[in-house]
């Protein structure tokens, strides 16, 4: 964690290398000097590089450039997307509705901007036949190729079979459309206070698919 930098009386050497207001260059100077001048332009004499020889110092408004500091870390806070790993689990024989429902999932995460963890998980015999599991996955990752890219190639971990699919979106863009989209339906509801849910956004999914965070 950084420490506040030293500005004006709390500088302690006897000579700097003074950087004026609008940046430009005024070069070396006597520390008493350096405070004349920030008294002089009713500003504040701030250490900006302290390991420099002589330190580095420039005139500036501290307090105005606090706030504004403070305030660009905290856009770049509220703009930050946390990425997780969203995981699906299917068996090697789903049937035809299952694969769909669990694929509806596996769009819609992408569509978010995470990534997908799919687990193929064999039971009994099913761990003879590997190549089941395979062609799951294969087919799986052809169907959401236009949202997604496959990031780590299906391999066996025990019983299990395990792929790892990325978006094509980054989580900021996606981030960024939702809240158009919500906004949108926002407008649209208050144009039209009475028209019913689209049903497709009311019905709730059955199934809610856990998620673990994403690895650096």
């Amino acid at each position: 964690m950084s420490a506040e930098p030293r500005i004006n009386d709390r500088i302690r050497v006897p000579e700097v290398r003074l950087v004026g207001p609008s940046g430009e260059q005024v070069g070396i100077v006597p520390l008493a000097k350096a405070l004349e001048l920030a008294q002089e332009y009713d500003l504040d004499l701030v250490e900006v590089a302290a390991n420099a020889r002589p330190p580095v110092c420039k005139l500036m408004d501290y307090g105005k450039f606090k706030y504004e500091s403070a305030m660009k870390a905290r856009e770049a806070r509220k703009n930050q997307a946390h990425t997780v790993i969203k995981e699906m689990k299917l068996r090697p024989k789903i049937d035809p509705h299952d694969y769909d429902t669990k694929k509806g999932h596996v769009v819609r995460f992408l569509k978010q901007g995470d990534k997908v963890k799919i687990t193929i998980m064999f039971r009994g015999r099913e761990q003879s036949r590997p190549e089941l599991g395979y062609r799951l996955l294969q087919r799986l990752a052809e169907d959401v190729q236009d949202l997604g890219f496959v990031e780590s190639n299906p391999k066996q971990d025990g019983r299990n079979m395990i792929m790892v699919l990325g978006p094509h979106k980054k989580k900021t863009e996606a981030m960024a459309e939702a809240r158009q989209a919500q906004e949108a339906r926002k407008a649209d509801a208050k144009a039209n206070p009475g028209k019913s849910q689209n049903p497709a956004e009311a019905e709730a999914p059955s199934e809610e698919p856990s998620e673990e965070p994403a690895e650096a």
